[in-house]
């Protein structure tokens, strides 16, 4: 199972690095510093900054004060430079959304207001899939590849001590996305690949 190859399901194309990698979160080790490094903010879709706005008062009580003004400033979503609909950053850094615990973890404020009923959005779906990466291609098809980061070293470590392939790792993010149906037929292509490795 080491050689990566791509499977379909549907209108969906699947590496199959999200079978053959293992991952968990280990925030005792990264600290979530996902929320607070990289290029641009989090990839949304349409859905998302239509809820973003509508709940937006639902749950601003759970961001720091500097994630506000960011708001304020920039609004709830922005276009990076490649156009693509993301989070706004805070002077280029962490997410406005993100908020931190006492031993200085990072979380996601919306997430926190999910929790208390106060958000119908658990995080943005880009963050949920993470290691998943979501791409829309041209041709009407999709592609769910890995997105391999230093950063997650040691979730990819603690995946393969505890043995759990990616795929399973996030498995309530992928019905949410896909369906019941496709993670049934993940799993059924995962029983397939280690048979024939």
């Amino acid at each position: 199972m080491n050689d990566r190859t791509i499977i379909e399901i549907d209108n969906i194309l699947i590496s199959s690095a999200i079978f053959t990698e293992s991952f968990i979160c280990d925030i005792s080790k990264c600290h979530g510093a996902c929320c607070i490094i990289g290029d641009s903010g989090a990839p949304l879709n349409e859905q998302e900054c239509t809820t973003l706005t509508k709940e937006y008062d639902s749950f601003s009580k759970y961001l720091r004060p500097t994630g506000i003004r960011s708001i304020e400033e920039q609004g709830l979503f922005v276009r990076d430079m490649d156009k693509e609909l993301t989070t706004p950053l805070i002077k280029g850094e962490e997410c406005v959304y993100t908020v931190f615990d006492k031993n200085n973890n990072c979380f996601c404020g919306i997430e926190t207001a999910h929790r208390d009923g106060n958000s119908t959005m658990r995080k943005p779906i880009s963050c949920w899939l993470y290691p998943i990466r979501v791409s829309y291609l041209s041709n009407g098809l999709i592609a769910l590849n890995l997105h391999e980061w230093n950063l997650c070293l040691d979730a990819y470590a603690k995946g393969k001590r505890e043995g759990i392939p990616v795929f399973r790792f996030l498995k309530e993010p992928l019905i949410f996305a896909f369906g019941q149906d496709f993670y049934t037929q993940l799993e059924e292509a995962y029983t397939l690949l280690k048979q024939n490795s």
